[in-house]
């Protein structure tokens, strides 16, 4: 029977059929029976007897489990807990239905009479009453010991897992010898006797499988899978490829998502070609039932290995795109593009290569000495090849820069990824020399790992970006279609396009970090990817105070990671989905800073979730802070919770103009302890927030008010008002700033010794006009007064004598001298 091994069968479907397959061992044929014999059948096992055995074998299991250190035996250890686990289970609820029996059986007798209750019953009743009674504490307590026994069994095996896990973080930190030290070359030179006989016993195994497919019945079929992996890693992925070159060019709208598909396909199609060419390539050596299981594992971990070397063939040829220099979507010279593009599948094939080296010893059980080995030789390589790609790249910039061409501008990111890059494969190096070949392994496989989870975001997040814009953008035939059925404006599918696009994106960017945080492929299979993803959003989470290293290394991890994200998502806010609204500056500033100061509150308290702070255990400091608080930091609490209030009340906002204490000015930024408000001369003020609280604050700009231009003059009293005021109000209209509702007035102020005192208001449209238009204003009416011979009326100087005064006093100052 054929059968398409993607992927391993879960061990949990192993574990529920493992009971079921030893009573089926142990039970007689029953074939011939009736169904109603078959119903009324006993149970085969009996608890009295079973229940001890699975006992013993669980404190026999926690006997060496304490006194066991080796990977595989571990693993066994574990997957007998399971089981044994599973078997308690299931006889623990065999014997529910027994006992429900029972209960009814007690509930037809009905209970033992009272000793007043003047009724007797037969002495047969009484003692079947008491032998129910006495089979279900029996069934009581095996139900009970059925369940102790399974739960025991799990917690060993959560126990046995996070001993290996310990295991494995331990093997980190062992210095296993340099790569220049014989003790890492011994296995080529001295093989163990034991390593070779088991690597010639799994070699037979392979050659005894693949003369199963080869035999008279099978050869045809096994030539026809052979040729179809051939064909579809040949001229399948070439066809399709053209095939989806043709759909984005003929049949997708003009843009930036013809790009974007058509890298996308690059990818998706070398990747399915990949998985599809292991695939034939297992059916046709491996479809036949006599193939042992070892071999069979070993041919499903080669497969499941093809999917993440297809990713990293699939995602180099899809960002360099050397065959198609213009539909390349990064900003990548065809040079460079040209000297890089063997790396990606030598990258692919090495893995490949060092992968199925590793998977061969898992599958033999070899020594350690030759599994460091070749986690070293992977490292090694691993480490070269990061080496020789930041390399060879500068060179050819280098190059391109003599012969006068300089390369392309590269972004900041770009830059810190090749550092990144060059800087772990340094460090891989460093570790081999100095012996620390299993953390070598770790980096190596982390820069694949990074590598395939940051390339599949490019790619995927421009292909959302570039989706959503085509669809709800007017000149595709979607969005217009979009437009003419909901009849909204251009500016609301904008705002639909780029708010979906963030969605999208801030989904990759989940998947991303779960990815990165539940493993790498060197020690995961997809399945088991996907059930680490669901377990870390399943889990309970933290419940104790327990501050660990690992805990402090998520939470700098989760600090940093929302920090750019809450940065990111506020340029996107400022710069791409608000402008599109019709939200004043003030409203979307207010608004951005207001998300900010939330989003920073949510990441420190998330932070310190993740290092495993319980808030319950924070009760006493806070309560010793609260003096503090009521002291020191009175202040400062006052002027952040005043800011809130200007972030929802919005009494001011950023760019009014405003007037505090003798300081007027525009508000250009509410921060959480203080506004800053810009004066006249672009020195600024820091008010603090509690002030624009507290005081009365002028604002100019409130409600889109009106300016004022008043002018007051004084004439000499032989003036012809009328005639200046005619002359005042032909001023003020012919001015452009002028409103013509209300129209300007002329008011007769007062009446002095010095003069006429006359006042002319007119509007302006805002408050920021007032001062142009008044010095505006001033030369006009100079004028005009010149020009009409009308002068103003000079200001007047009293001059006191004060001689004889100085004369009295010096005649009465004589005697006294």
């Amino acid at each position: 029977m054929i059968k398409f091994r993607f992927f391993t069968v879960p061990l949990l479907l192993l574990m529920l059929c493992v009971p079921a397959l030893s009573q089926a061992d142990d039970a007689p044929d029953v074939t011939q029976q009736q169904p109603a014999q078959e119903e009324e059948a006993p149970p085969q096992a009996n608890p009295a007897v079973e229940l001890p055995k699975m006992q013993k074998i669980l404190d026999k299991i926690k006997g060496q489990v304490s006194g066991e250190t080796s990977e595989n035996q571990l693993n066994q250890l574990n997957e007998m807990a399971l089981e044994l686990s599973g078997n308690a289970e299931t006889l623990g609820q065999a014997l529910v239905p027994q006992r429900q029996q029972l209960d009814a059986q007690l509930a037809v007798l009905g209970p033992a009479p009272k000793a007043d209750s003047g009724v007797k019953e037969t002495p047969e009743v009484t003692r079947k009453r008491r032998s129910l009674e006495n089979q279900k504490g029996k069934l009581d307590d095996q139900i009970k010991q059925a369940e102790g026994i399974k739960n025991g069994a799990l917690v060993l095996s959560s126990q046995i897992v996070n001993l290996r896990r310990d295991q494995l973080k331990n093997q980190l930190a062992l210095n296993s010898g340099s790569i220049f030290g014989p003790r890492f070359w011994a296995p080529l030179v001295s093989r163990q006797d034991l390593d070779g006989e088991k690597i010639s016993d799994f070699i037979t195994e392979l050659k005894a499988s693949a003369a199963l497919s080869w035999e008279p019945d099978w050869r045809v079929g096994t030539i026809g899978w052979l040729v179809a992996a051939m064909l579809v890693m040949t001229l399948g992925r070439r066809y399709s490829e053209e095939f989806l070159a043709w759909v984005s060019i003929n049949k997708l709208p003009e843009g930036r998502l013809r790009r974007s598909f058509l890298a996308a396909a690059i990818a998706l199609t070398t990747l399915a070609a990949v998985v599809l060419t292991f695939n034939f390539s297992a059916l046709a050596f491996t479809r036949r039932d006599e193939v042992s299981g070892d071999v069979q594992d070993f041919v499903t971990r080669l497969v499941q290995l093809s999917v993440y070397c297809g990713l990293i063939a699939g995602l180099g040829r899809a960002f360099l795109s050397t065959r198609r220099p213009s539909w390349r979507l990064p900003a990548i010279s065809n040079e460079v593009a040209l000297a890089l593009k063997p790396f990606p599948p030598i990258t692919a094939a090495l893995v490949f290569i060092f992968q199925t080296a590793e998977a061969f010893n898992y599958t033999v059980g070899t020594s350690l000495s030759t599994t460091i080995f070749a986690n070293g030789l992977t490292a090694l390589l691993i480490g070269s090849t990061g080496l020789a790609i930041s390399m060879r790249t500068n060179r050819v910039r280098r190059r391109m820069a003599r012969l006068g061409n300089p390369p392309e501008a590269r972004p900041t990111v770009v830059g810190l990824v090749q550092l990144a890059l060059t800087l772990t494969a340094v460090a891989i190096l460093i570790s081999l020399t100095i012996g620390y070949v299993t953390l070598a392994r770790f980096l190596g496989y982390e820069v694949v790992w990074c590598g395939i989870l940051f390339g599949s975001f490019y790619f995927l997040s421009h292909v959302i970006t570039d989706g959503c814009e085509s669809l709800f953008s007017t000149s595709s035939a979607a969005g217009r279609r979009l437009q003419s059925s909901l009849n909204i404006d251009e500016r609301y599918l904008q705002q639909a396009a780029t708010l979906l696009s963030a969605l999208g994106k801030a989904l990759l960017m989940g998947i991303v970090a779960l990815a990165l945080m539940t493993g790498t492929f060197a020690s995961s299979t997809p399945v088991e990817l996907i059930q680490k993803v669901i377990e870390f959003w399943g889990g309970k989470g933290l419940e104790s105070l327990n501050i660990v290293p690992a805990h402090m290394v998520n939470a700098l991890i989760c600090l940093v990671a929302g920090i750019w994200i809450l940065r990111s998502v506020r340029r996107w806010l400022d710069n791409d989905f608000l402008p599109k609204t019709t939200m004043d500056i003030g409203m979307r500033v207010s608004l951005v800073t207001l998300f900010s100061n939330i989003g920073y509150v949510l990441i420190i308290l998330l932070t310190l979730s993740i290092m495993g702070l319980q808030w319950n255990k924070l009760a006493w400091i806070v309560s010793a802070l609260s003096v503090g608080i009521g002291f020191g930091l009175q202040e400062i609490v006052k002027n952040f919770i005043s800011g809130l209030i200007l972030l929802t009340e919005r009494p001011v906002k950023v760019g009014d103009l405003v007037s505090i204490s003798g300081i007027e000015g525009d508000i250009r930024r509410i921060n959480v302890r203080a506004t800053e408000i810009q004066l006249g001369d672009k020195s600024t003020v820091i008010v603090p927030n509690s002030q624009l609280i507290s005081q009365n604050v002028r604002n100019a700009t409130m409600g889109n008010a009106q300016g004022v231009v008043t002018i007051q003059l004084t004439f000499p009293l032989d003036i012809d008002p009328v005639r200046v005021r005619e002359l005042l109000l032909e001023v003020y209209n012919e001015n452009e700033r002028i409103l013509e509702t209300p129209e300007p007035s002329v008011s007769f102020k007062d009446l002095t010794p010095s003069g006429i005192v006359l006042s002319v208001t007119g509007n302006v449209a805002s408050q920021r006009q007032i001062s142009g238009a008044k010095s505006d204003l001033l030369f006009d009416i100079l004028t005009r007064l010149r020009k009409e011979g009308i002068v103003l009326s000079a200001p007047q100087t009293m001059i006191i004598e004060r001689r004889a005064l100085a004369a009295a006093t010096q005649e009465q100052d004589a005697p006294q001298s």
